[in-house]
């Protein structure tokens, strides 16, 4: 009876102390319905955008910088904003399909952050973790935080993830109908 009321005691004792211990830093949620993930995409005729939606983020913060971030995209909702009916329809079911990103084996794309270093007052270079396809590669691009809101600018290179329609980096003789490796994401978050 002793011995499990010393254990008690110090369970309590040592569980208190570690509650009660630093605190790293803060995670902040991002704010999905606020938030919002435009792409461009380019060909040799012309470009393409849309959205796609995060399903859930957060961006971690130690004394008011930033430090950290995770984000999982839902890779159902990519879409096209610059077309209307059938050609949308038709560029919208060629990026859910297998030549692009294959949404039905692959429904969510994510980045991790590896490495946050301050690069201005509201400024930071980030190098991440993207995961498409289920292959992941690093990526290297520029986050800005002023209060709430958080914005960021990444090229990605679709050829490192296996992304293979219309590219130069996998057919030759493409001509005209060559779509560029490189697509640049636009992130505004709150949180």
């Amino acid at each position: 009876m002793k011995k499990n009321v010393l254990s008690l005691a110090l369970t309590v004792i040592f569980g208190a102390t570690a509650i009660a211990g630093p605190v790293e830093g803060e995670k902040k949620e991002v704010k999905t319905d606020a938030s919002t993930v435009t792409w461009k995409a380019y060909k040799v005729t012309g470009s393409h955008t849309g959205t796609i939606a995060l399903k859930s983020g957060a961006l971690m913060f130690d004394e008011g910088k930033l430090t950290g971030g995770e984000f999982t995209v839902d890779m159902t909702t990519i879409n096209t904003t610059d077309l209307e009916g059938g050609a949308k329809g038709k560029l919208d079911g060629h990026l859910h399909s297998d030549d692009f990103f294959a949404t039905a084996s692959n429904p969510t794309s994510n980045l991790v952050f590896t490495n946050v270093e301050a690069s201005g007052k509201n400024s930071y270079k980030v190098t991440g973790d993207l995961t498409i396809k289920g292959i992941t590669k690093p990526v290297t691009f520029d986050v800005s935080v002023y209060g709430s809101k958080a914005t960021a600018t990444l090229k990605v290179d679709r050829a490192q993830y296996n992304v293979k329609y219309g590219s130069g980096s996998f057919f030759d003789d493409l001509g005209d109908k060559t779509i560029y490796d490189e697509f640049d994401l636009v992130v505004d978050l709150e949180f």
